[in-house]
């Protein structure tokens, strides 16, 4: 009896202990650690690598809030509608951005999106209006979609106007040799004008040596058979920087149509770390009547910019603007106009 008591007692003894190392062998094991998203830093501050690839991707943008003066400046405020004629306007903008990069045999290999939310009560179309930027493809100095072309670069401030249309349809290569560039653009010009299927050509010339820069623009717009011609000089001048630029077109078109030729200049001058005060000047010669230009008629405009940075990402900018201009041979109109904004950059 006492032999099976043993017996009974050392069987349980061994089953509890294969029962305690069954239960350790099925014991989840540890989590491995997370793979967390990796910095990719060969084209730039805030790409990051998308999981799994070799791509890098890149989300930017802005929240604006404005507040614009002017006579009518809700009637056409960028050819938005005729919903008014207040002499004030307030409006909203969210701005989102995607760029993605890698590198290829032939180049860096980018595609790029752009997208605007707008909400303004003032427009025909509602209180919201939805834009795509821009959208393209990039592939080293080769670049198709819908992009903003070398009209659309100005001068520092918000007083000069050197340009019309500025964004279309587009193929365009630029060869880039770091301090000259030199490049050339077809744009798909179809529905700036009344006629159809048209065609436009740029063609750009860059230098930069030390501090001072030049671009020399030219375009000729097969609708209208007329072209433009663009320069514009930037130079590094005490604790600011100093740019000027001229245009002359051969009739109105596309790529420039206010007036024959004009000139314009601004000095973006750095007051302190958060504060930047910019005065411009603008004048016009022989402003457009209707499809060509009237030797009568001239327009200038002086005004200054001033950009605060409130806080990192938050930033201020105000604008004022006196022009004046002719209507016609024998009446003139002069006025102020501007605008007080408010953006948080991300």
């Amino acid at each position: 009896m006492r032999m099976k008591t043993v017996l009974l007692g050392s069987a349980a003894a061994l089953l509890a202990m294969n029962g305690a190392r069954a239960a350790d062998a099925i014991v989840a094991a540890e989590p491995e650690p997370m793979e967390y998203v990796r910095v990719c830093d060969a084209f730039g501050v805030g790409y990051f690598y998308i999981p799994g690839t070799e791509t890098c991707l890149k989300i930017g943008g802005y929240v604006r809030f404005q507040t614009s003066f002017g006579p009518d400046e809700v009637n056409g405020r960028q050819g938005w509608g005729t919903a008014g004629t207040s002499d004030w306007d307030a409006f909203s903008r969210a701005y989102i951005s995607f760029s993605a990069k890698s590198d290829t045999e032939y180049g860096t290999l980018t595609g790029f999106f752009a997208a605007e939310f707008n909400a303004d009560n003032d427009t025909d179309a509602g209180d919201s209006r939805i834009d795509v930027d821009e959208a393209y493809i990039q592939l080293g100095g080769l670049k198709a979609g819908f992009f903003y072309s070398w009209w659309d670069k100005g001068i520092n401030g918000e007083t000069d106007k050197v340009s019309n249309v500025t964004e279309f349809n587009s193929i365009a290569y630029l060869y880039d040799g770091g301090s000259f560039q030199a490049g050339i653009a077809v744009d798909e010009l179809e529905g700036w004008s009344t006629k159809a299927n048209g065609v436009g050509i740029e063609g750009i010339v860059s230098a930069t040596l030390g501090g001072v820069s030049l671009d020399l623009l030219g375009s000729y717009d097969t609708e209208w058979e007329e072209g433009a011609i663009r320069a514009l000089l930037s130079a590094d001048l005490g604790p600011g920087t100093l740019q000027l630029a001229g245009v002359w077109a051969s009739n109105p078109n596309t790529y420039f149509n206010a007036s024959e030729w004009t000139v314009a200049a601004s000095y973006a001058f750095k007051a302190t770390d958060k504060l930047k005060i910019t005065p411009g000047v603008q004048y016009w010669d022989s402003l457009r009547s209707g499809n060509d230009f009237n030797n009568d008629l001239d327009k200038w405009r002086a005004g200054v910019t001033l950009d605060y940075a409130i806080t990192e990402g938050l930033a201020a900018r105000v604008s004022v603007q006196y022009n004046q201009e002719d209507l016609t041979a024998t009446t003139d109109r002069d006025y102020v106009a501007g605008f007080v904004r408010l953006q948080r950059n991300f």
